[in-house]
């Protein structure tokens, strides 16, 4: 069932959301080279408890840190530690809040100093690739324009999307229903609602889409070893259009 927030409800999840994004703002400014992701991952702990939230991801369903850092061919899920960021690497950090009863998830791939060619389109495709989901949020669409989008997006500029993974709902609880896959049939799936919010999050490889989990049980890596890529943010549906809840 999909649950339909009230405009209140909304703007909780946007004070939940504007947390978020004021972490990610102060946690960019300490990525670079030399930096080990465990430092990155008690840095988002103490501006998350500052801002008197709490971090959604600790010990949700046994996951051990705050925030996920997926480096290079890892996707999603991967656990900071001691591994040191370098020059050329490609880092998605994926954090959630929350507060006052309310979730936000929102992801943002950074490069770490000079990019290659491909990585820098990676980057850029993918987040061009969220926009275009998003602006398919307005009642009256169906819920596969966004996937269709997404896929149309990555898939003309020769990258693959993540088939495995995919986006959801999201309000009081971190993952409610809807999945949402970022590929499909447009005009396909269930109309779209206002009071809907949902976390829409395409996962992009540079490769094939096939992915595979490591024996930490958690990290998810590219199965070709190709580098990936994954953007997101929590939206919400409303008369006026798509809203994004985690965006200063």
């Amino acid at each position: 069932m999909i649950n339909i927030k009230t405009p209140e409800e909304i703007k909780k999840m946007r004070q939940s959301g504007l947390i978020l994004a004021r972490v990610f703002r102060d946690l960019i400014k300490e990525v670079k080279p030399g930096v080990r992701t465990g430092k990155l991952d008690k840095h988002a702990f103490s501006l998350i408890k500052k801002a008197k939230a709490k971090p959604a991801f600790l010990n949700f369903r046994g996951y051990p840190k705050t925030i996920c850092t997926s480096i290079n061919e890892q996707v999603v899920h991967g656990i900071p530690g001691v591994y040191e960021l370098a020059e050329g690497d490609l880092l998605s950090i994926d954090i959630g809040v929350l507060y006052d009863g309310y979730f936000s998830d929102m992801t943002v791939t950074v490069g770490i100093g000079k990019q290659s060619r491909e990585n820098a389109k990676l980057i850029e495709v993918t987040k061009e690739a969220l926009a275009r989901g998003i602006n398919q949020m307005v009642p009256g669409n169906r819920l596969y324009d966004i996937s269709a989008s997404i896929q149309e997006h990555v898939e003309k500029n020769n990258f693959s999307v993540v088939r495995d993974l995919v986006g959801h709902g999201i309000g009081r609880s971190l993952h409610e229903d809807p999945q949402i896959p970022n590929f499909g049939e447009s005009s396909t799936g269930f109309l779209l609602r206002e009071g809907m919010v949902f976390a829409i999050e395409p996962m992009v490889n540079a490769g094939s889409y096939r992915v595979k989990t490591l024996n930490d049980e958690w990290t998810v890596v590219t199965a070709d070893g190709r580098t990936s890529c994954h953007f997101e943010h929590t939206v919400a549906i409303t008369a006026d259009g798509p809203k994004i809840l985690t965006e200063i």
